[in-house]
């Protein structure tokens, strides 16, 4: 199951679970689509490929809620 983590790690943007938006690699790292465009797509971390993340909404959310700490370093 997907981390779900709450801030873009490059802007510090809100990135919540069940809005679209949010971009991930395979390792988890996530970043706001803007970023991702400025990173034309590549995270910066591992160097994989950034790829829209699904959204959790509902009933799903509520049983397995979106991480809540928090991965930007100013």
């Amino acid at each position: 199951m997907l981390e779900m983590r709450p801030d873009c790690e490059r802007c510090g943007a809100d990135l919540p679970a069940d809005e679209y938006g949010a971009f991930i690699c395979s390792m988890e790292c996530s970043f706001c689509a803007e970023c991702a465009d400025e990173l034309d797509e590549r995270c910066p971390n591992c160097k994989g490929e950034l790829s829209d993340r699904p959204v959790r909404v509902g009933a799903v959310l509520a049983k397995y809620p979106a991480s809540t700490l928090r991965k930007f370093q100013p």
